[in-house]
């Protein structure tokens, strides 16, 4: 296990540019019927990732893994030629396991029938057979290159950030005590430059951080920055939800302001010598401190940006299904425009689902050898098939 995150596997295997993104998605840009809405897919799969880890009771490092997982396994598959759903239930399964917090086979699938089986997911059903999940572990090991170690930006959250000691809210459950590798203050100038100490945070701040790192993964950053950038990314949108407060002028301990405005002496310090005044602490400058790290600041940029479009095409998704449009989420109906979308209404879980579905049977009827005017012949991936059978 690597404790450098510069030769690592994660940093010299699985960070990626944006065309390897695109190409990744090739097929499925194929078959959907609307492009559009493949950019809402890793938001509807990341808040499914986190719902299942909830319900198992994971904590939040555990659920960044499995969520970074699945991100890695579809930079090699395709949503219309595999099974999401059992691949959630998998990389849970496996990332419990990776971050030494292993549950039960049989619950997993336990708790992915009963999320997977609601109707807001449009009722679909989920096998039984603890054999599919232990298969389909077998492939994503594969397809991640026996990779389990992974980087989170939540070490160097805590890392650049004062917690104030009373703070027991600032970072999800057992988080502080088990960060795992990472980099820290330790590792040195060569990550941080001349930063100066840490900086000082409110429990609010420090909470709101945490959150947008959380939000992050609904994105695809885990694959594309290092987890410090997207850390440094989410301490910048912080100072603008949460500007650092400036002190007002220093405080005077002997004395007092009178309504006139001038200024007397304490009966108390009349008896007493003036004790030496207290060198008023110096305010943090943010900027300057974000200067000073030894990071890009054009690309910490780029990520703040990412997330802001992140949380605008979120805005469009809701997990409520009495959002959406009457007739969303079938193939045709009312409420849905020519090619099947909303009109008008917000994204909702049933529709996504029935999109993937239909994405499936496109692919599937393109396959065929009796399907009229097939344009190109799709590889089909033998094991992925049987793994997804149940589905």
């Amino acid at each position: 296990m690597a404790a450098d995150f510069w030769v690592s596997s994660h940093y010299e295997r699985w960070i990626v540019d944006r065309a390897t993104l695109h190409q990744a998605r090739a097929e499925d840009i194929q078959f959907a019927e609307n492009p559009e809405y493949l950019d809402y897919l890793p938001i509807y799969f990341a808040n499914l990732i986190t719902k299942l880890g909830k319900k198992l009771q994971f904590r939040q490092r555990i659920i960044a893994t499995a969520t970074v997982f699945f991100r890695r396994f579809y930079l090699k598959n395709s949503y219309c030629e595999t099974d999401p759903f059992t691949v959630i239930a998998a990389c849970c399964y496996l990332a419990a396991k990776a971050e030494e917090s292993p549950v039960h086979i049989k619950v997993i699938v336990a708790e992915s029938k009963s999320l997977f089986s609601q109707e807001s997911y449009g009722s679909r059903p989920f096998s039984s057979d603890n054999g599919k999940i232990a298969e389909m572990e077998f492939y994503l090991v594969d397809d991640l290159e026996c990779d389990l170690v992974v980087f989170h930006p939540y070490r160097t959250l805590l890392s650049l950030c004062k917690k104030e000691a009373s703070d027991s809210s600032s970072s999800e459950e057992g988080e502080t005590e088990d960060l795992g590798v990472g980099i820290g203050p330790d590792d040195g100038p060569r990550y941080w430059g001349t930063g100066d100490g840490q900086l000082e945070f409110t429990p609010a701040a420090l909470q709101t951080a945490w959150s947008i790192i959380n939000d992050s993964y609904r994105s695809q950053l885990c694959l594309l920055y290092p987890p410090h950038l997207i850390a440094i990314a989410a301490i910048y949108l912080t100072f603008i939800l949460h500007p650092p407060t400036r002190p007002d002028s220093s405080p005077v301990a002997a004395e007092h302001i009178s309504a006139d405005g001038a200024r007397r002496r304490s009966s108390r310090q009349a008896h007493n010598p003036p004790r030496a005044a207290a060198t008023p602490k110096k305010p943090q400058d943010p900027i300057a401190f974000l200067a000073d790290l030894n990071v890009s600041l054009p690309a910490v940029a780029a990520i703040a940006q990412e997330i802001i479009s992140m949380y605008t095409l979120w805005d469009r998704y809701s997990e409520d299904s009495m959002c959406g449009v009457p007739g969303v989420g079938t193939p045709s109906g009312e409420g849905a425009d020519a090619d099947g979308g909303p009109d008008g209404g917000h994204i909702t879980p049933s529709f996504l689902s029935a999109v993937l579905l239909r994405m499936r049977e496109a692919r599937v009827m393109d396959a065929s050898p009796i399907a009229p005017s097939v344009s190109r012949p799709v590889a089909v991936n033998k094991r992925l098939e049987r793994a997804q059978a149940a589905g």
